[in-house]
């Protein structure tokens, strides 16, 4: 089937991103699965198909109606979490999962047990990975299904649509996809990512995210004559760990509930910096969070002396709920889409961030819907064809429904 090949002919390209880097995008890999990219746009037909110098693919499908309709995106990232090695993916299909283990590879089960999700998909085939890697499916599944949706509406212009811009962009796993998105040049009036999980999901509520470094200054001396001189960075570095508030992690919340995530530790005598991850749904919640880590910060300063700790905060992205709100019509159009299409929805907030909330604020109205990846950023990842499908049929609808918009 062409979008199972399409799409694990993509796993292959390791472009995992990196959140130490500062060049666009940041890293080098990213452009070979760009390049193909482009290039298969190419092959395919079509119009405007660009690579920019910093690894963003536009490209645009022509319209058939002579009549005026909006512009639409479609919008999926290229790169993989830098939480798990994406190289050599070796992807495969269980067909007709029959809601037993898995064997990924010696050793390594994916289990119902352990992954509830898997009995939602018995009868269907499952791409898996071999237990070594992350599957990709988490983005590159999107970009099948948009890829696969804009090639079905080329060879069926019975389907009557407008113009539909499709883009492909760097560096969502470490929230910088959207920074040099040019949305004057994307030229759309709306647009979706697709980049959500299971079936049927549909989001436009996100968290606020920030991302936080705690540098921590140290002094080593010689342990046997340490007493009154020595600053134990890595000591401190655990004090302060414990200042926040245990029951506020990621492993302790759900739903609406924001959480601090120590993501990185770097520690030794003489120095030590925490990286953190804060993420709450309510603004004011968000800005507390930001708030309370400063007076962690201070507190510590006071005990042992100024300077000696150092917060470095910066905001990430917003909820783009405030910038959807006024602009409903884009999720009726889905949730049309996706009754036209079986498709049971599911409107949830997201438990993290996606190029849509940063492009929403840019002004382009871009909720997140489903592209089939469950078990994410992890060995354990799946997606199911079947889902897949589905992601793709509902693309063409919308696309479809979008026609009439304005009738």
């Amino acid at each position: 089937m062409e979008l199972i090949e399409r799409f694990i002919n993509y796993t292959k390209f390791d472009t995992q991103s990196c959140e130490d880097s500062q060049s666009v995008p940041s890293t080098e890999k990213q452009l070979k699965l760009a390049q193909f990219l482009r290039d298969e746009l190419v092959r395919e037909g079509f119009s405007d198909v660009e690579l920019d110098e910093q690894g963003y693919v536009y490209a645009t499908l022509k319209g058939n109606v002579k009549k005026e309709v909006p512009t639409i995106g479609f919008i999926s990232h290229y790169d993989t979490s830098p939480d798990c090695s994406g190289a050599n993916v070796r992807a495969r299909v269980v067909e007709n999962y029959d809601g037993g283990d898995i064997e990924l590879s010696p050793g390594m089960v994916s289990s119902p047990q352990k992954f509830p999700e898997l009995l939602q998909h018995v009868g269907e085939d499952l791409i898996v990975t071999d237990g070594k890697t992350l599957l990709g499916a988490d983005d590159k599944a999107g970009i099948a299904e948009i890829m696969q949706a804009m090639c079905y509406l080329r060879d069926h212009d019975d389907i009557k649509h407008g113009d539909i811009r499709i883009a492909f962009n760097p560096d969502e796993e470490i929230g910088m996809g959207a920074h040099h998105f040019d949305v004057e040049k994307f030229g759309c009036q709306w647009a979706y990512t697709i980049d959500g999980g299971d079936l049927g999901e549909l989001e436009y509520e996100n968290f606020n995210a920030a991302g936080a470094k705690i540098h921590i200054k140290g002094v080593s001396v010689h342990p046997g004559y340490a007493k009154g001189k020595m600053v134990n960075a890595s000591r401190l570095a655990a004090e302060f760990i414990a200042m926040l508030p245990a029951d506020e992690t990621p492993e302790a919340t759900e739903g609406y509930q924001g959480f601090y995530h120590l993501t990185g530790i770097k520690s030794a005598t003489e120095g030590a910096t925490l990286s953190y991850i804060i993420r709450d749904h309510d603004r004011e919640k968000f800005e507390a969070r930001k708030a309370f880590m400063r007076q962690c910060v201070e507190k510590m300063n006071e005990k042992y002396g100024a300077d000696t700790f150092e917060a470095d905060i910066n905001d990430q992205y917003y909820n783009m709920k405030e910038k959807i709100d006024p602009n409903m019509h884009v999720i009726d159009l889905v949730l049309k889409a996706m009754q036209d299409c079986g498709v049971p929805s599911r409107v949830r907030p997201i438990r993290g961030g996606t190029d849509g909330a940063q492009l929403s604020f840019k002004g382009l109205p871009c909720p997140n819907i489903f592209a089939g990846g469950v078990n994410f950023h992890g060995p354990y990842e799946f997606v199911s064809v079947q889902v897949m499908e589905k992601a793709m049929q509902v693309i063409v609808r919308i696309c479809e429904l979008t026609a009439s918009y304005n009738d």
